[in-house]
């Protein structure tokens, strides 16, 4: 398949099966994938408004973050140590700050700068080696994963890093939920080329059962459908984007209710 990137370059890239069925991965990798990130539209963070589209930003935002840490509750206890890599603006840590010791990992410095005024109690690395092994309860990548290219070998550091029976939290964009085979290639959780793979729930299925890694529980990121189907409608010119993206991003969690197949997924996953 060929997909735009309506985000930013309007460049052309295919997408092709890897050596595990139901992944996939975007070619040609451009060699400074950096610029592709060039946009403060690409740092997660919103002004004060009193729009209603900011107001419904902010609800959206806030529900998000209260299900994520109820999911990760109930994955920790008082002190534990919990790693968010690839944190973005701070959101989701300056959310659980106050409940466990938080890590966090962002290699966009404006992003970081973002996080590290907002979170004041997060103990923010540059790099995995400032964590000492078998260190951390939970790792968590909030579509952080699609994003890594050497997925196996930072699966392998991430592994080392976690305590006996720790959980490694994974959320990515699922390629056949509804509104992805209803949009085809304007969907807009391809997000190529920024997203280097993409998944299927039985491509991580396969993925993240091994000798390693047990997975236990999958979730659905409810709310991901609708946003990803409003931002597919703009990409298509659709001057009705919110009404159109918010009944196909209905459909597609009602179809899910049924087969499992949200827009985005939340793998809970133990190390063995």
């Amino acid at each position: 398949m060929q997909i735009k990137d309506h985000f930013l370059s309007k460049e052309i890239f295919k997408i092709e099966e890897t050596d595990i069925k139901g992944i996939y991965k975007t070619t040609p990798i451009p060699p400074h994938i950096e610029k592709y990130y060039e946009s403060k539209e690409y740092i997660s963070h919103h002004q004060d408004s009193n729009s209603l589209k900011e107001k419904i930003y902010k609800f959206a935002q806030s529900f998000n973050l209260n299900y994520k840490r109820n999911i990760l509750a109930k994955e920790t206890f008082q002190n534990a140590k919990v790693l968010d890599y690839g944190c973005g603006a701070g959101e989701f840590l300056k959310h659980i700050e106050n409940d466990v010791q938080t890590f966090g990992f962002e290699p966009n410095s404006d992003a970081k700068n973002f996080a590290k005024n907002k979170c004041k109690k997060t103990n923010f690395i540059d790099n995995l080696d400032s964590i000492d092994n078998e260190m951390l309860d939970v790792i968590t990548l909030w579509h952080v994963f699609e994003h890594i290219e050497n997925q196996r070998e930072m699966l392998d550091l991430f592994y080392s890093k976690l305590k006996k029976n720790g959980t490694l939290i994974i959320a990515v964009p699922n390629c056949t939920s509804y509104d992805a085979s209803y949009y085809k290639e304007n969907w807009a959780a391809y997000d190529v080329p920024r997203h280097l793979f993409h998944f299927t729930k039985s491509g991580m299925e396969k993925l993240m059962n091994n000798e390693k890694w047990k997975l236990e529980k999958i979730k659905p990121l409810l709310l991901d459908s609708y946003y990803i189907s409003i931002l597919s409608e703009k990409y298509k010119k659709n001057p009705l984007s919110w009404i159109f993206g918010g009944v196909i991003g209905a459909i597609s969690n009602f179809k899910a209710s049924k087969t499992g197949e949200f827009s985005s997924l939340i793998y809970i996953i133990k190390k063995k």
